[in-house]
């Protein structure tokens, strides 16, 4: 599940495929399904433009559930999160209906397995009490994000985000 500006697809067709403008044939392999993710919440990163999600059961997170990955598109996800993240598999809902921006409305559906990047324990000191605003993001950030070779910069291929043990 894609919960920050990887829910943008230009973003993910960047990171995982080096530019946004990818063949029909790639577009092809991937489906982004809105969806929610219950008992965590979605705050900013202090200094960032991208979030972190925490553990939280009193919250919810709009996401995407993103189809057609490959391992070689989850390994460069893991690079492109590194060790801030968690990779961690939890169960998200579909939504049938999108409601509002804040989630009025909304008629979720069928439940699913899914992976997500949980912000590390040992880095929440870097988050701040405000929720992150993808609209804001989209708005004010998108057009940094999804220039080739941009999403990379800073990122230590040896250390990547780490992966909790299914259960």
């Amino acid at each position: 599940m894609i919960i920050g500006t990887l829910m943008v697809p230009d973003v993910f067709y960047t990171v995982c495929y080096n530019h946004m403008d990818v063949a029909p044939e790639i577009k092809a392999l991937h489906t982004f399904t809105p969806a929610i993710l219950h008992g965590y919440c979605r705050r900013r990163v202090r200094g960032a433009d991208y979030p972190g999600i925490t553990l939280d059961k009193d919250h919810k997170v709009f996401g995407m559930y993103a189809s057609g990955l490959t391992r070689a598109n989850m390994t460069k996800l893991d690079y492109f999160e590194g060790p801030q993240y968690v990779r961690r598999t939890v169960d998200v809902k579909l939504l049938d209906k999108v409601g509002d921006l804040k989630g009025e409305g909304n008629v979720e559906g069928e439940t699913k397995r899914a992976e997500v990047y949980v912000f590390n324990p040992f880095h929440e000191d870097h988050l701040e009490d405000k929720e992150w605003d993808l609209e804001e993001f989209k708005r004010d950030k998108l057009q940094s994000w999804t220039r080739a070779g941009y999403v990379f910069e800073g990122c230590d291929p040896n250390d990547p985000a780490k992966v909790e043990a299914t259960v």
